[in-house]
């Protein structure tokens, strides 16, 4: 798949409540601000990038890419930023990545696509062992009006919108790759182990 059929979302849009309430994307790591870093691994991935971030928009805009908030209220999650990025998506797929979690793989995005095409699949997401990584997706825009739908009807849980859909989880051997950042002791932590 050609990466300029493909849009990337960082999602930036959390309340960040485990870290104290600070905005997550912008604390700094190896001095980056975190969301920084993930931009920095996706954009050479896909042919353009934006962020969805409900806070602190100047600073996110500053890093040189569109910035869109939560069309939902009161920080609905990463189903909200799913449906921002579809939202605001001219390309035909939208592949999103958290902004906490600095070492995804650097073929992340490739290997998604071709599995993706490969079932003939509307989504495709990361997995690691037993464990399904849902905010490492990959999927066809033509799935805003089914997501507009579950979202409106209350419904919050990326399972269980994308069981709706044909799926299909890649697999990804490195656990450390997908180590996200949810406390300054995590941070300060993935700093000494990485640095």
């Amino acid at each position: 798949m050609d990466p300029d059929q493909i849009t990337g979302l960082i999602l930036a849009g959390g309340r960040g409540s485990r870290m104290g309430g600070v905005d997550k994307g912008l604390q700094n790591y190896q001095g980056l601000p975190l969301a920084m870093h993930a931009l920095l691994r996706l954009s050479p991935q896909v042919g353009h990038v934006m962020i969805n971030a409900n806070r602190n928009l100047g600073a996110y805009e500053a890093f040189g890419v569109p910035v869109w908030p939560d069309a939902l209220p009161d920080f609905a999650g990463p189903l909200a930023g799913f449906l921002t990025g579809l939202d605001h998506c001219e390309t035909p797929y939208l592949v999103t990545v958290p902004c906490d979690t600095p070492h995804f793989p650097t073929d992340l995005v490739a290997r998604l696509s071709t599995a993706l095409q490969a079932q003939d699949a509307d989504i495709a997401m990361a997995r690691t062992g037993a464990q399904v990584q849902p905010v490492f997706t990959l999927m066809k825009i033509s799935l805003l009006e089914s997501l507009v739908r579950f979202t409106d009807s209350g419904g919050r849980k990326i399972d269980r919108w994308t069981a709706q859909h044909h799926t299909v989880e890649v697999d990804f051997d490195d656990e450390s790759a997908f180590a996200n950042v949810n406390t300054q002791d995590e941070l300060v932590a993935l700093e000494r182990g990485r640095g």
